[in-house]
């Protein structure tokens, strides 16, 4: 990467003291100050610029309204109540038949830049979306998922009795980091249950496919939901507005357009683990 890229998202002052106002507020102020997710991902949008857009999880079609590309919405009972751009294609159905066609993703030319994965709150229907999705993916892409830091065990439950509930889907993040370290992996501290942003994706693993009656075998449970003290804490979630402005979306996407995976990944990686200290 040249210079004049590198300077683009050089701001490295910017962002510690940016950190240190926040470190230095009560918790209850920190709580307030919490980023929505849709914010969040609105400005995701602005930045990375992706050029297509794949949605698991429509309902009333906020966050898919977001895309201002080709896009893709996937749910069996959406209900659209805003404005969708005109390219967004929805598909009344599930995950899994969606992408058991073979033309799955034509319509955006087979190729996703960013998806967002908030289909059915259970860990094994989150984890074959992701593998679905990474198929069609490539390593600058990224897939978020969300609800990924349930603040009790209650809405973490696989059988829902709340009106808030994350489901179990908080254990892609331990299984990712597990099976998966070749990906890059940014928890981000949204209201209400947070983030997961997953780049340096590899389209030919079969990682995940290979092992997944191994890996839903050891993982899914019966309720209650144990709740990690990690995950209540959300331990290692980047600050919202911080990871915004650290550059990370920027250099995922000139990356993007001028194919340097390996230093951009790197950058990325470091940029990233800079804002977790």
């Amino acid at each position: 990467m040249g210079d004049t890229q590198t300077a683009t998202w050089a701001v490295p002052g910017r962002l510690e003291g940016y950190v240190h106002r926040l470190a230095s507020m009560p918790a209850r102020a920190r709580l307030a100050s919490k980023m929505h997710y849709l914010d969040f991902l609105g400005d995701v949008h602005r930045r990375l610029d992706p050029g297509t857009y794949l949605e698991i999880g429509v309902r009333n079609g906020k966050s898919l309204a977001l895309a201002s590309c080709p896009s893709i919405g996937i749910d069996p009972a959406y209900n659209i109540t805003v404005d969708l751009d005109p390219a967004a294609v929805l598909e009344r159905t599930t995950s899994d038949d969606y992408f058991a066609r073979p033309d799955a993703c034509a319509s955006v030319g087979g190729q996703i830049d960013l998806a967002f994965i908030d289909g059915m709150h259970l860990f094994e229907f989150a984890l074959r979306d992701f593998v679905n999705v990474e198929k069609h993916c490539s390593w600058s892409s990224i897939i978020v998922f969300d609800d990924v830091f349930p603040s009790r065990a209650d809405i973490a439950a696989r059988d829902r009795h709340t009106w808030e509930w994350t489901g179990d889907v908080f254990r892609i993040v331990e299984v990712l980091r597990a099976y998966r370290p070749d990906l890059t992996l940014i928890l981000a501290d949204t209201k209400p249950s947070g983030l997961l942003m997953v780049t340096g994706l590899d389209p030919q693993s079969t990682v995940l496919e290979a092992t997944y009656d191994e890996i839903v075998g050891r993982h899914v449970r019966p309720d209650p939901q144990p709740v990690p003290p990690s995950i209540r804490r959300r331990a290692g979630a980047v600050d919202p507005s911080a990871f915004l402005a650290s550059g990370v979306l920027e250099m995922l996407r000139v990356g993007r357009d001028t194919g340097s995976r390996s230093a951009t990944l790197a950058e990325v990686a470091a940029t990233v683990g800079a804002l977790g200290r």
